[in-house]
């Protein structure tokens, strides 16, 4: 999380007989390093971090920082992450071929102009200083931070008259140039989150097997006004006047969504998101995480498009972890196409595509969401959990159609864990061991998968169409992962499971990305219903489902919660995707203003909970609702209203998303 500072304090300087000297120790560092390093694969990355800062003139901590903070230290196998960013300096070569493979124009000017810009190319920008190609930056991980020490070592030339800083604190504008940002506050905030890591200092093993030490520096100091030398735009109110809702340490700025009356003679017809009071009239109980599957602009455009219909409160860039808000939270953002959740929400869209199975998610936007949710979490009384904080993939369709086509993102290589561990929640072990409830915790960098994915894949899976296999010609190679698959019997043989929506024919489930039905989401909690030696059965979607499961390669931890079973004497109980309230609350007058009782609460077809099946109860009872926005000015009757019911649902987690199951249908079990 990026961390303001205090008021600026005035810092040490070396003398240049002092400078000299720790330059000389430096280089005397590397060699020795790189010599007592030769041997052991697992400190290579460590020794090409100190070779590098040795050969450029840049402070190691300050070099690992940077890319602590771009990347965890990552390689990532070669593979780009959503701002065409590769390497542990995450090196930009953003291209027209990129574009046009996620469905973007390019002769679009929004797109066309993308590509322009300099900050997409930094990658061709560390070639020409190392007098190499593009593509040894990209794909060799030595010459792709020999390349991100070339450019913090140009950057702080080009501010120190062409001399390097004198003192570590000296690197806070160099820092703050390399987030590529064009404004201001945003490089100032990733320049602050670097010397927050340089105060904590970091430690960890990457995903492939790399050991990199980075102890904590004391005494720091940096000038932040330092920042103005870099000459960036600088962040200005909104002419709305509306005061961006987040941390202070984000810098965000507000670019108001769009709330236009679209067609003047029918005041039902307007976009794209409904005025509320919330929480005053309407509590918010979840936080939704999102991808874009489009670049952070194009989304911009899209939700300031009323006709889009469709919003959300925050967008979330990938370069910078830049944050803009686009809703105030008191309002219902159109995010998730089912009312019951997305009106108790706060809508979080990151920057990304939940189809890139094999590629990755920024760490500055890691960051910068991790900070956010803490600071709406802590705002709202939101609890830090997986059964509060979802992904759009964890909620249900809010029809018998829509369960099938609903949203699957932010994906497989979201990293819930590290998210976790970032709001400083982690997902950890609460329970003896044997409990028998569960979390899912693989482990994301071991938990490595392989997935299919076609474009068509929902489009046909509409619940009166035509049912297709999965015939997908995109396939990932194993990558790190937030799921685990479930099969049908403890082998890995058996087949896996298949949810009805997906599988009307009743065929086994796949490995393609959005056939969710047969893959447990890290951080859910599921009740155990078996154990065999190696494996762990839950119970999942009205059905027994195995995983891989060991002390050597566990996939679990124990934890404690409640659980619901059916009452005594029920064979089986239904099972909702809504929550919406009993038809008696509704008074005549609205009933005939609506032409009939509006949004009936029904059981979905497919899904029941059979008799001696037990699912984590996600809090306490609550009542129905449904929160009516009808007309555009807010003069229908009853309009801008919460009609609250009397019956009262439980949240549970049924499969890869949750849902509700009346309260006078089960009994909860604790202990």
């Amino acid at each position: 999380m990026h961390s303001p500072l205090g008021p600026t304090r005035r810092h040490r300087t070396l003398s240049l007989a002092a400078a000299l000297t720790l330059l000389a120790g430096l280089s005397v560092t590397a060699v020795s390093t790189t010599s007592a390093h030769a041997d052991d694969p697992q400190a290579a990355r460590q020794a090409e971090f100190t070779a590098a800062a040795a050969e450029f003139g840049v402070p190691l901590p300050v070099l690992e920082a940077v890319s602590y903070d771009e990347t965890r230290w990552e390689a990532h196998a070669g593979q780009s992450n959503a701002e065409a960013g590769y390497g542990p300096m995450n090196l930009t070569d953003l291209t027209a071929a990129e574009l046009d493979a996620d469905g973007l124009s390019t002769q679009s000017p929004r797109y066309a102009d993308l590509l322009k810009a300099p900050a997409e190319h930094t990658a061709a920008a560390a070639a020409a200083l190392l007098g190499t190609d593009t593509a040894a930056v990209q794909g060799d991980e030595a010459q792709n931070i020999r390349g991100g020490a070339a450019l913090l070592a140009s950057y702080a030339r080009s501010y120190g008259h062409g001399r390097p800083p004198r003192t570590l604190d000296g690197w806070y504008a160099a820092a703050a140039r390399y987030s590529q940002s064009t404004e201001d506050k945003v490089a100032q905030a990733f320049a602050d989150g670097v010397w927050a890591t340089l105060r904590t200092g970091a430690d960890r093993t990457t995903q492939d097997g790399q050991r990199i030490t980075l102890a904590p520096t004391a005494r720091l100091h940096p000038d932040r006004d330092d920042v103005r030398k870099l000459g960036l735009t600088e962040v200005t109110p909104p002419p709305s006047g509306q005061q961006p809702e987040c941390p202070r340490s984000l810098h965000c700025d507000v670019i108001p969504g769009a709330y236009t009356l679209l067609d003047p003679s029918d005041l039902r017809n307007y976009g794209s998101h409904d005025l509320a009071d919330r929480p005053h009239d309407l509590q918010i109980r979840y936080i939704t995480l999102h991808s874009t599957d489009e670049t952070y602009d194009g989304t911009l455009d899209l939700f300031r498009d009323p006709t889009y219909a469709a919003g959300a409160h925050y967008v979330v860039r990938s370069q910078d972890g830049h944050v803009t808000q686009m809703i105030p939270t008191k309002d219902i953002a159109w995010d998730s196409a089912n009312r019951s959740f997305y009106q108790h929400s706060i809508g979080i869209e990151q920057e990304g595509w939940a189809t890139h199975g094999a590629s990755w998610y920024s760490e500055n936007l890691y960051r910068s969401t991790a900070s956010l949710v803490r600071y709406l979490a802590a705002k709202y009384d939101i609890p830090l959990d997986r059964a509060h904080i979802l992904g759009h993939d964890n909620i249900p369709g809010g029809t018998e159609g829509g369960v099938a086509t609903q949203h699957w993102d932010p994906g497989p290589g979201w990293d819930w864990e590290h998210f976790f561990d970032l709001l400083g929640a982690p997902i950890h072990a609460t329970a003896p061991q044997g409990s028998d409830v569960v979390a899912i915790r693989p482990g994301f960098a071991a938990n490595k998968q392989s997935t299919t994915y076609c474009d068509d894949v929902q489009g046909y899976k509409q619940f009166s169409g035509p049912y297709r296999s999965f015939d997908c010609p995109v396939t990932s190679t194993a990558a790190p992962s937030s799921f685990v698959p479930l099969h049908t019997a403890p082998s890995v043989t058996s087949p896996l499971v298949s949810d009805p929506y997906l599988h009307p024919d009743g065929s086994a489930g796949t490995g393609a990305m959005n056939d969710w039905g047969d893959k447990a989401p890290a951080g859910e909690t599921y009740v155990v219903a078996d154990r065999r030696p190696g494996w762990t059965a839950i119970w999942w979607g009205g059905t027994e489902a195995w995983l891989q499961d060991s002390p050597r390669h566990p996939a679990t931890v124990p934890v404690t919660a409640a659980r619901i079973v059916p009452k005594a004497g029920k064979t089986s109980i239904p099972v909702y995707t809504t929550a919406y309230p009993e038809a008696s609350v509704y008074p005549p007058d609205f009933v005939a203003f609506e032409g009939g009782v509006p949004r009936p609460q029904l059981a979905r077809a497919k899904y029941t909970i059979p008799a001696g099946q037990s699912y984590v109860e996600s809090g306490p009872a609550m009542n129905t609702d449904s929160y009516f926005a009808i007309y555009f000015d807010g003069s229908a009757p009853y309009d801008q209203h919460d009609f609250v019911g009397q019956t009262k649902v439980y949240e549970i987690v049924y499969n890869h998303r949750v849902a509700f199951v009346n309260a006078d249908d089960v009994d909860v079990v604790t202990g």
